[in-house]
């Protein structure tokens, strides 16, 4: 089973020539409302990338009681997630404004909401048992984040941690996580809290699966992922290249990844083989506008994985 602790948003999608700066307005073209929310796009891709005999992926969050609550929880439901824990607050549901600019880059405001009303607790105890991975961001409060992760441990369940957007994490929870989720940017703010400011990306993955015994896993964009340290029998470092796309909008790819990469590791894959699954997933996330409009299912994920060849990290 996957356990999805995190954000539900309402993503509001405006298409620009390019992203606006300081000050200036763009003028753009298609404005849309698709459904997004690291969390909840995180569930998205892993139920669309989970094998149909697999054991299922739950959501746990809040959204307002309002239309944008219920229209955050359409995709999922139609998905065939457990929304059982999906909480409703007096809070309006999250939303997010997204600019994509010409190239598929993007430019993100959140406006938290009901996110912010998230509580560990929502999470039965039945649900944290060995076999079971807890995926969790940071669109909700930090506290609540760091009080599931004990509860999950203490369990005998799997945490993956995807510190996005970039924030701080206590090295004491870092030490109960089993695998963290990174972009370069989260990357370098985490290997500077452990002394590796102004390394590469490689050694401040490295740095931190040392430094806190878990396997680190970092995003590079067009230049594939990274990943170090050791996850049940594998140990080592890995590298795999990206899937070759012209990006049309790269929002939600980074959780393409991350719920793909739960879904593999759940499974029983080994590293390599699932960080190749993983960067297939958010490659063909990128060839449609929106989040979890552009998730791929998982015959076509597994199509293109041969596309990718995972290496030794040098």
């Amino acid at each position: 089973m996957i356990v999805v602790f995190g954000s539900l948003n309402v993503d509001i999608v405006m298409q620009v020539e390019r992203l606006p700066r300081p000050g200036e307005t763009v003028i753009g073209g298609r404005c849309f409302q698709v459904q997004g929310g690291k969390g909840a796009n995180q569930a998205c891709a892993a139920a669309r990338a989970a094998p149909p005999d697999g054991a299922g992926v739950a959501m746990v969050g809040r959204v307002g009681d309002d239309d944008w609550g219920r229209f955050a929880l359409a995709v999922l439901a139609e998905e065939g997630v457990d929304l059982s824990r999906v909480g409703r607050s007096a809070e309006p549901t999250g939303c997010a404004t997204i600019c994509v600019d010409a190239a598929g880059e993007n430019a993100i405001a959140v406006a938290s909401g009901a996110n912010l009303t998230a509580r560990a607790d929502q999470v039965p105890d039945a649900w944290l048992a060995p076999g079971t991975w807890v995926v969790l961001q940071m669109e909700v409060p930090a506290a609540e984040n760091w009080a599931l992760v004990a509860r999950a441990r203490a369990a005998g369940a799997r945490v993956l941690l995807n510190v996005a957007p970039a924030a701080p994490v206590p090295a004491e929870v870092l030490g109960q996580v089993d695998v963290l989720a990174v972009n370069a940017g989260e990357a370098r703010m985490l290997g500077e809290l452990v002394g590796l400011k102004g390394r590469t990306p490689g050694d401040v993955v490295r740095g931190l699966a040392e430094a806190h015994g878990l396997l680190c896993v970092a995003t590079l964009g067009a230049e594939g992922a990274l990943a170090a340290g050791a996850l049940g029998a594998d140990a080592g470092a890995w590298a795999v290249g990206a899937l070759p796309v012209a990006p049309v909008d790269t929002t939600g790819a980074g959780d393409a990844f991350v719920g793909c990469l739960a879904v593999a590791l759940g499974g029983g894959a080994p590293v390599p083989e699932a960080l190749r699954f993983a960067a297939a997933g958010a490659g063909l996330a990128c060839l449609e506008a929106g989040a979890q409009s552009s998730f791929a299912r998982r015959g076509a994920i597994l199509a293109r994985v041969p596309e990718i060849r995972p290496t030794a990290m040098a």
